[in-house]
């Protein structure tokens, strides 16, 4: 098999650090293990951010969350770990991760988590006639 699941997340420049502008990134295949049972958990995430030096390579990505297949974690647990550790790789001015978790025991779970850097404000959201 020439891929191989990993933790490590690549960056590269941000091609317009001057502008605040948001990335949005599905991942609609995120699985990971319940740590009771060891059944499968399925999610579909939604990163959101603004950049500020930084941006997150994409395969790197699908790499990183490929890597959580076999890992037992709770949905708070792996959805805080996951930002925590998108947000150290490129420190945003401000990063969103949403994840929503399909049925378990007929309950729906979704987890929003966010980080804000020191300092930043959202820009004045623009309203069109």
């Amino acid at each position: 098999m020439p891929s191989q699941p990993s933790k490590t997340l690549e960056t590269f420049d941000n091609p317009t650090p001057e502008r605040d502008y948001t990335i949005r990134i599905r991942v609609p295949e995120f699985t990971c293990l319940c740590p009771k049972t060891g059944q499968p958990d399925f999610a579909e995430l939604t990163i959101e951010y603004i950049p500020e030096a930084r941006c997150v390579e994409l395969k790197s990505l699908k790499m990183y969350m490929w890597s959580f297949r076999e890992e037992g974690a709770f949905h708070e647990a792996v959805t805080n770990r996951i930002l925590t550790d998108l947000s150290a790789a490129t420190e945003p001015r401000f990063m969103r991760l949403s994840a929503d978790f399909y049925v378990r025991g007929g309950i729906y779970t979704k987890v929003v988590a966010e980080h804000r850097a020191p300092g930043w404000e959202p820009p004045v959201l623009v309203h069109l006639p």
